[in-house]
Formats: C-alpha cells, structure tokens, sequence
C-alpha cells in the first residue's frame, strides 16, 4: 500500500534549507544539472532578502512521503502583472519531483488553492518572480548540461504535467554555436558590422574595469526593458530589482565581455553580456562560495574553451537594423583571443526570429528546448 503523501507550507529556516537543498539530493549525481548557489537561493526565496516582494507575494510548499521530501514548489503572485498588465495569473516555479504523479497534482494543488485565493484565473509554470528569474521547462535537451541561468529537470515533469491538464504556453530554444576564427568567420556579417556602424554613426564601447562599467548598468536594464516589452512573458523591471540583481551577479562579470554601442549623442541603444562559462565550476563547487572552492570560478573566468551569451538588448528604433551583427562581431573577436570555440545561447522565446536568423550565419545546433506549461483553474 502506498504511503500517504503530506504537503506543507515551509515557514521555518530549517524548511527554507530543506526546500533549496531538494534538488540536490535529486539531481547531485546527474551530470547535466548545474547547482545554484545555496545562500543566493535562499536569499531569492526569503522575504527579508529580496525586494521582489514589494510587488509580489508567494508561498513556498514540500511534498513528504514517510518523512522524507519527494517534491517542492513556489506559488507567486507579481502583482504589476495582475494589476497593471492584467494578466489573472497565478505563478509556479522552483518546481521539482520525484516520477510520482500524485506528488505533482498534490503540489499543484496549493498553487491553484492560492490562486482561487486572490481571485487569479489561471496558472503558468515554471517561472520565477520575474522575467529576470530562471524559466521554462526542459522538454528537449536532458543529456545537455545547463547553464548557471537556466534550470534542469527530468523528462517525466512534462508527462506530469500534461496528464494533471496543463498545456504548453510559451516555448524557447537554446543554440550551440561553433565559434571560427575571425578571418574565417562569414564575410557578409563583418561587412554589414561595418555597414551599419557607418550608416547610423554608431560607436562601439569597451571596460576595461566594473568601474567603467557601472555608469551603463541601469542603462541597460531600461533598454533591456524597452527590447521585450511586446513579448508574451514580459513583465516591467522595477529600480529595487535592478539593484538586486547587480548585488547578485556583478561578481561573475567580466568587463571583457560586455559589449555596448551607442548613437551620435551618446545614447545606449545596444548592448551584449556574455560570460565564460560557469556550468562546470558550479558543479565542482556544489552550492557553495568559500575561499578554497572560489577558484574553480577564477580558473572558469579566465582558463575555459566555452562561453554563455546571457542577454542582449535592441533599442526599439534600431531593431532588424543589423545591430546583432555588429555585437556579435565584436565578441567573436573577444572569445578568440579568449580561445574560446563554443558559446551558447541564452533561451530565446521561439517566436523571436531575428535573433535566431542571426545564429544561421555560423556553425549551430538547437540542442535544448523549454516550455511554460498553463491551466485555467
């Protein structure tokens, strides 16, 4: 006979540890699944930390069986979405489990509980608190190792899923790029760099240090704003998250691969971060910063043949302009003298062609795939 599965709200610091440290007892031996940061994750989750919950509210949930925790999931509600973008939706993420189906309809269960609680009409998943939070269910891709900012699952989450009634409401894909040599790289994409750099009396931005950098930092993030604001999924970025998420990365970049260009008057009107690669450090270090395991993202920083493209951002008036070919060009220049041969992309909602037109021009495999999943409820 089965043993009875108990879901509970977590509401003490030993429950918060319990819910972040799940996936690592799933997934510690899986070679693909790329560990967070265990104090960052908990940071994320806690309402003391993070000042997502000036606008949003969540409860956070753990599936046990015989004592021992099978599951776990977060239910949020973003209200600038509910209110400003009336959207009637209820969030699900940090959404992991054990092949049991009725784990799954369990957890799922208190998301539409705490929706029908504020009125929502129906839920999506798995999200974050934001469109700057990990997304999208893995549907394609499980041998192929994540990424420090996307998430991993198991084929059997999409089966759970679909059985329970849900059905798929965005998809993204994730190119693997083959990185030449300059010379050999496609003519036509230098030429047109150039072309359009003249054309639009663009210039083209370079740090040397964080402190070069910082001024063009809340830059970006309005222009990434002003960049995907018409797409299904976006929800407007607000100053305190900004702030948070500087806190939380600025340590993993590198001012050698942020790229920026700027119009007559000085206006940032494009912009690219890419960083080496910290799948494998984060592995070896599993969840942890401390002096001894920080150099493993020293030697990811500066010793790595592989690289992540993380966000790029097109000023509306400049979009299908060519100023992706311009980005690019002058990263391929940076990972080769980085020896860096391969580079992935960060996903990319599937109905966004023209960035993916832009990958066609090199060496390229759409090798992982991820999905939202919806129900009215």
């Amino acid at each position: 006979m089965d043993q009875e599965v108990i879901v509970r709200e977590i509401v003490t610091k030993k429950e918060y540890k319990a819910f972040v440290m799940f996936p690592f007892e799933l997934y510690g031996n899986n070679p693909y699944w790329v560990p967070p940061i265990i104090n960052e994750e908990i940071e994320t989750i806690d309402p003391q930390t993070n000042p997502v919950y000036q606008n949003a509210e969540a409860r956070f949930f753990l599936a046990y069986k015989e004592n021992k925790v099978v599951g776990r999931i977060a239910a949020m509600v973003n209200w600038i979405e509910v209110k400003e973008l009336k959207k009637p939706k209820v969030r699900f993420g940090w959404f992991d489990t054990v092949d049991d189906l009725n784990v799954t309809k369990l957890l799922l269960d208190q998301v539409i509980a705490f929706g029908k609680e504020h009125q929502l009409k129906f839920i999506e998943g798995p999200v974050g608190f934001s469109n700057l939070d990990k997304a999208g269910l893995l549907i394609e891709g499980f041998e192929e190792r994540s990424t420090m900012i996307t998430l991993y699952n198991a084929p059997y989450y999409q089966k759970h899923l679909e059985a329970l009634g849900l059905s798929i409401q965005a998809k993204w894909v994730e190119y693997e790029i083959k990185i030449s040599d300059f010379d050999a790289s496609p003519e036509k994409v230098k030429r047109f760099s150039s072309v359009i750099m003249e054309r639009y009396h663009l210039k083209l931005l370079e740090f040397k240090t964080k402190k070069e950098l910082l001024p063009y930092v809340d830059q970006m993030f309005k222009l990434l704003g002003e960049t995907y604001n018409d797409l299904q999924t976006f929800v407007p970025i607000q100053a305190y998250q900004i702030q948070h998420y500087k806190n939380r990365y600025l340590k993993f970049i590198n001012p050698d691969f942020i790229k920026c260009v700027v119009d007559k008057n000085e206006r940032l009107i494009a912009f690219a971060i890419t960083m080496p690669s910290f799948a494998a450090a984060l592995q070896k270090m599993k969840g942890k910063i401390n002096f001894f395991n920080s150099f493993y993202l020293l030697k990811a920083l500066w010793f790595n043949h592989r690289a992540s493209f993380y966000l790029i951002g097109v000023h509306p008036d400049f979009q299908n302009k060519g100023i992706t070919a311009i980005i690019f060009n002058e990263i391929q220049k940076l990972l080769n003298k980085r020896k860096i041969t391969v580079v992935e992309t960060n996903p990319e909602l599937e109905e966004n062609i023209a960035i993916q037109k832009l990958w066609k021009n090199y060496e390229n495999r759409q090798h992982k795939k991820r999905a939202t999943f919806t129900k009215t409820i």
